[in-house]
């Protein structure tokens, strides 16, 4: 019997959005200055205003950039939900499900923890075996991206939750000096975003090594 793929983009975005309708504009989230608006703005532009991508990378271009996410963010609250959940427009190539597993996997699951963990009280969810395949498939093609700017190498470590079964390792950035970084795809993947304070991975290496990573800028 053949396995089927899960569409974790897909269902990620779906379970963000009943998140957000339920707790609402104001919560908190783990992005630094964002709240669940200022977040669910942000996917609304990526989705639909490729004009104004190039701002979250180019900091010349960044006004503009604010200028169209405030735009949607002034929008009611059910409309702007709705926005996300229906993700891009059929003119997007983002609209396309084979480019979206590639480009939407990663962010999807991301911006989800970010509202699930902005608050105290959370827990982590359990994924499904398949879901942290594919998460760690994502993971080991971005990994040298998320880890470029470590100051010590960085040895990611997968293994499912609870059975330890190990799913592999991926070099993340190469040094003289090396950091092993261990959990679940789900929880590395978090490490990987920049969200090493809310992750549950465990970081062995040099204590002044692990202090340096954890001091220092890594994403995407």
């Amino acid at each position: 019997m053949t396995r089927t793929r899960p569409d974790v983009a897909a269902d990620e975005r779906a379970a963000l959005a009943d998140l957000l309708d339920r707790i609402g504009p104001d919560a908190p989230t783990l992005c630094e200055g964002w709240t669940t608006r200022d977040l669910a703005a942000h996917l609304v532009v990526r989705d639909r205003r490729p004009d104004a991508a190039p701002g979250a990378v180019l900091p010349a271009l960044a006004p503009w950039t604010d200028r169209v996410r405030a735009g949607r963010a002034a929008l009611p609250w059910p409309e702007l939900v709705g926005q996300v959940r229906q993700g891009p427009p059929a003119w997007s190539p983002l609209s396309l499900p084979a480019l979206a597993r590639v480009v939407d996997t990663v962010e999807m699951y991301v911006h989800h923890e970010d509202v699930r963990r902005g608050a105290d009280g959370w827990e982590p969810r359990g994924l499904d075996r398949r879901v942290e395949e594919e998460l760690w498939g994502s993971l080991r093609r971005q990994a040298p991206l998320a880890y470029r700017r470590a100051p010590v190498g960085v040895v990611l470590r997968a293994a499912l939750p609870g059975s330890g079964r190990p799913l592999g390792e991926v070099v993340a950035r190469r040094a003289g000096r090396c950091v092993l970084v261990e959990g679940p795809p789900s929880e590395l993947l978090l490490h990987a975003t920049g969200r090493g304070r809310a992750a549950r991975v465990r970081v062995d290496g040099a204590e002044e090594d692990v202090q340096r990573l954890a001091g220092a800028r890594v994403g995407l």
